[in-house]
C-alpha cells in the first residue's frame, strides 16, 4: 500500500478548514495531481456525499469516485474512492490551535490485482505529489498564494494539466523534431 502522511498548520478556524476539505470538489484548487473535481450529490456536504475526481497519472486522466465514509464535524473526515484498478482512502483530522487549525492528512492507495507490483513506484510518486498538495493547501487557505496550480501535474509525465493536455495532443500530431547541431563555434564554409 502506498501512503503519505503530513501535518499542516492553517491560519483558519477549525470549522472553516473542515468545511473546505470536506467539499472534495475543491481539490483541484490546491492538489496539483487533480485535473478536475465535481460534486455528484446535491444538498449539504455530509456522510454519503459523493464526488467525481479526475486524477492526472502518467499521461492519462483517471476518474475516481469518492464518498464521505466518516464525517465527524469538525474533527475527522474520511473519504474513500477508487475504480476497478485501485482503492484510495483519505483520512483527515483537525485540531484547533492558537491562531488556526492543525490538519493531519493521510492518503493511502492500494492497487488491485497484478497492479500491486507497481505500488513502490506509486509510493514514491505519492511523496512528491503529497508535498506539493500540502503546499497548495497551505497557500490556498493562507490566502498567500495561487488558488490553482499551474503547469504540469507531478504525476503526469505527459502533461495532462489543462495546458499540458493541449500541448501533448498537438505534439502527438506533429512529426518529431530533428535536432540541429550548434554550429556557431565552427568556421563558416570556405573559411581557411
Amino acid at each position: 500500500m502506498a501512503r503519505y502522511v503530513d501535518a499542516i498548520d492553517l491560519p483558519v478556524p477549525i470549522e472553516e478548514a473542515f468545511d473546505y476539505l470536506a467539499d472534495f470538489s475543491r481539490t483541484a484548487e490546491w492538489d496539483p495531481g487533480v485535473a478536475e473535481a465535481h460534486r455528484l450529490t446535491g444538498g449539504k456536504i455530509r456522510l454519503g456525499s459523493r464526488f467525481d475526481v479526475i486524477v492526472a497519472f502518467f499521461g492519462q486522466l483517471i476518474p475516481l469516485e469518492y464518498e464521505i465514509t466518516e464525517f465527524e464535524r469538525p474533527s475527522r473526515l474520511v473519504l474513500t474512492g477508487g475504480d476497478s484498478s485501485l482503492t484510495s482512502v483519505d483520512e483527515i483530522t483537525f485540531v484547533a490551535r492558537a491562531g488556526g487549525t492543525r490538519v493531519t492528512y493521510e492518503a493511502r492507495i492500494e492497487l488491485i490485482g497484478i497492479r500491486r507490483i507497481a505500488e513502490p513506484i506509486v509510493d514514491v510518486l505519492m511523496q512528491r505529489v503529497g508535498r506539493l498538495a500540502v503546499r497548495g493547501l497551505r497557500e490556498r487557505l493562507s490566502r498567500t498564494g495561487p488558488a490553482k496550480h499551474e503547469g504540469q501535474s507531478p504525476l503526469d509525465l505527459e502533461g495532462s494539466s489543462r495546458k499540458g493536455r493541449r500541448k501533448a495532443s498537438s505534439r502527438s500530431r506533429r512529426r518529431p523534431r530533428t535536432t540541429r547541431k550548434n554550429t556557431s563555434h565552427q568556421k563558416p564554409k570556405g573559411a581557411a
